[in-house]
C-alpha cells in the first residue's frame, strides 16, 4: 500500500493522533498551537481535511464534537516513506540505505540485534527475496 508523503504540518497532526487515539479539532489546535494569540481553527481544519482526503485520518461523527483518529499507523507510514526513498535513491534496494546507517553508526547495538533476529526469521521461513 502506497501512502502519500505528508507535509511537516500534516505529520505533526499525525504524531499527535498516533499518541492519542481520538482527538477533537480543538484538542489538536491546543496541542499544536499552545497559547497562540491568533486563532488557528481554520488551519487545523484544513490539515484534517487534507489528511482525510489522503486516507490517513478518519472522523467519528457520532458525538457533538467530531473525533479524529489515525487510519495509517506510524510503522506503515515509515515503511512507505522508506520504500519511496529507496526507489528514488537506490533503484528500490534497501541494502545501500541500511549499509550506510550501519557505517555511520546510526543504528544501536540493540537495533542491530533486533534486525539480525528479523533477518534470521525471514531466512528460516523462506521469505521471498
Amino acid at each position: 500500500m502506497s501512502i502519500p508523503s505528508l507535509a511537516n504540518a500534516e505529520l505533526a497532526v499525525m504524531e499527535l493522533l498516533w499518541e492519542v487515539k481520538g482527538l477533537t479539532a480543538r484538542d489538536l489546535r491546543e496541542q499544536l498551537y499552545p497559547g497562540s494569540a491568533k486563532a488557528q481553527h481554520g488551519t487545523v481544519q484544513r490539515l484534517l481535511q487534507r489528511l482525510e482526503s489522503k486516507g490517513c485520518v478518519g472522523r467519528d461523527r457520532s458525538g457533538s464534537a467530531h473525533l479524529f483518529k489515525a487510519l495509517v499507523g506510524r510503522e506503515a507510514y515509515a515503511a512507505s516513506q522508506l520504500e519511496s526513498l529507496a526507489s528514488k535513491l537506490t533503484g528500490g534496494s534497501l541494502s545501500p540505505l541500511i549499509t550506510q546507517l550501519l557505517q555511520d553508526q546510526k543504528i544501536s547495538d540493540a537495533e542491530i540485534m533486533s534486525l539480525r533476529s528479523i533477518l534470521n526469521e525471514a531466512l528460516r521461513s523462506g521469505h521471498p527475496s
